[in-house]
């Protein structure tokens, strides 16, 4: 799974560097090699193998999707004008290797080649095509993508769950349904799984935020605190935050629908869990 994953986005990669400007060519490179742990993607391939995966070039195309897209949030989100993020995934931001208007155009580029991506294979079966399309729009933009995620942090007022769907959830929602699309199957009784995931995965990702070194995140910590963002442990405190973390886990496994693949999708959900809780809390 994992290495078909890694292809479909060299792939793209290679068609987006070509004949493009050195170091655009470089920062897309930069971007999305060798990459975090692609949860999204093999969320997303996961599901549509638990529904029988009966197009597999679809389903990597929309996984590999999903990818690109969310590593051009992270460029995007790293910016001065954003969080100003000087390390990401333990190397500098894209904008410190590369300066401000190359990080800017590269975000720009991946998520243009998102969308050319899976248009190139949804040729193949294109009546799965449009729902897809718009499954993953809507993930990314306004009202509930995670353009409107970003655009909260610029309101007085932070509604702090509609403001986590947006920013993580709506791709994590994204990637359980189009799973399910790429499948030929109905996303909607997959949206759940998606949805109580992604909350899981912004609680972590709070936790992270206050307890974890820079070292371990991979990452500048406490930006929620300095930059005044609404943050589950600030809301909970951390028992109260690693709780809710465990009861969102929970409810993700329980929701997983009923398919030929449940069990191993369930054991798949429950393996990203365990990655969630940071180390140092682990280990107490």
């Amino acid at each position: 799974m994992s290495k078909t994953l890694e292809e479909a986005l060299g792939a793209a990669l290679k068609r987006a560097e070509a004949g493009a400007p050195q170091k655009l060519a470089h920062a897309l490179q930069y971007a999305v090699f060798p990459g975090g742990a692609r949860v999204r993607p093999r969320l997303c391939l996961a599901v549509a193998q638990a529904c029988g995966d009966s197009a597999p070039e679809l389903s990597v195309a929309s996984a590999a999707a999903l990818e690109l897209l969310h590593c051009a949030s992270l460029v995007h989100d790293d910016l001065p004008c954003f969080d100003n993020a000087a390390v990401r995934r333990g190397k500098p931001s894209v904008h410190r290797a590369f300066g401000e208007p190359v990080a800017l155009l590269a975000g720009d580029a991946m998520i243009v080649l998102a969308f050319e991506l899976l248009g190139r294979a949804g040729a193949t079966n294109p009546s799965r095509l449009p729902a897809l399309t718009v499954t993953l729009a809507q993930a990314v933009g306004s009202p509930f993508g995670i353009v409107a995620g970003q655009a909260w942090e610029a309101e007085a007022s932070v509604p702090i769950d509609t403001y986590h769907q947006t920013k993580t959830g709506s791709l994590f929602t994204a990637a359980t349904m189009m799973g399910a699309l790429a499948a030929g199957e109905d996303p909607l009784p997959w949206r759940t799984m998606g949805e109580k995931l992604g909350a899981a995965y912004q609680v972590a990702d709070d936790l992270l935020d206050c307890v974890a070194t820079v070292a371990e995140a991979g990452k500048p910590t406490r930006r929620d605190v300095a930059l005044d963002r609404p943050n589950a442990v600030s809301r909970l405190g951390v028992e109260g935050a690693v709780s809710r973390l465990e009861r969102l886990v929970g409810e993700a496994v329980e929701s997983v629908p009923e398919c030929p693949g449940r069990q191993g999708l369930r054991n798949l959900v429950m393996q990203i869990a365990d990655r969630l809780v940071p180390e140092s809390l682990r280990a107490a």
